[in-house]
Formats: C-alpha cells, sequence, structure tokens
C-alpha cells in the first residue's frame, strides 16, 4: 500500500532492518550520506547492497538482495527510475515489508505492483530526512 505520510514515522519505528540498494563508495552520494547518517544515528540493522563493491562503511557489501539471508523490513532504493521494478520484483522475492524510493523518484508501476504484492510503498522521500524528523 502506498503510505501517506502520516504513516510513515509508523514505518520507520517498527522497523528493525534497512536494505540500502546501491550504496556508493563515493561520500558525495547520497546513499553513502544516507547510509552514515544511518549507522550514527539509528538502531537499525543496515545492510548495503551493490554488485560492484565488496565494503562500504567498513560494512560487507552484498551482491544482492537475495544474498543477505535476513528479514529486511524496509529496502531503501539508490537507483535510477527505470532500475527500481527489477528492485521491487527481487524485494517481493525475499519477502521485504516495504519499498522505499528516494527523492526524486517515483515509478507509477512500482507503486502499484508492491501493493499488490503487500508492500508498503515509499517514493519520492528521504528516509534520513524523515528519520531526523521522529
Amino acid at each position: 500500500m502506498h503510505l501517506a505520510p502520516t504513516e510513515i514515522p509508523h514505518l520507520l519505528r517498527t522497523a528493525k532492518t534497512v536494505a540500502i540498494v546501491g550504496i556508493s563508495d563515493k561520500a558525495e552520494r547520497a546513499s553513502h550520506g544516507v547510509a552514515q547518517y544511518l549507522l550514527e544515528n539509528s538502531d537499525y540493522e543496515l545492510f548495503f547492497v551493490n554488485p560492484l563493491l565488496d565494503e562500504v562503511l567498513g560494512q560487507k557489501v552484498y551482491k544482492s538482495l537475495k544474498d543477505i539471508g535476513v528479514h529486511i523490513d524496509i529496502v531503501d532504493v539508490f537507483r535510477k527510475p527505470e532500475d527500481c521494478l527489477a528492485v521491487l520484483v527481487e524485494s517481493i522475492e525475499i519477502g521485504a515489508s516495504a519499498i522505499w524510493l528516494q527523492l526524486g523518484i517515483t515509478v507509477p508501476e512500482v507503486a502499484t505492483q508492491g501493493s499488490e504484492a503487500g508492500l508498503s510503498v515509499v517514493m519520492d522521500r528521504c528516509i534520513k530526512i524523515d528519520y531526523a524528523a521522529l
């Protein structure tokens, strides 16, 4: 279900695990900054996903969501819009609870198919900004 802004705090408070798909090892990238912020300020167990990297911020980087092996509450996606549907498919396959597309990213098919599969869907928002507002 596409979450209303008023439902996002509940999602953030109840989530325990967050996978950041598209993590970058470049400090100037948004995914890196969000990951660093969440590592330093949240109690989430974070999992990083990027098939091209082995380690970021001292943490192992997984090649895909399927390689993580634990339940993921929020799949936080830092990919271009045309890649988001593939990330959704993998999120559904692993039984994730929610998919979160970052600021500036809105993909109607992700909203429709994610909701139909029972995932909470957040689009065009920054998890760092919403978490900091809690």
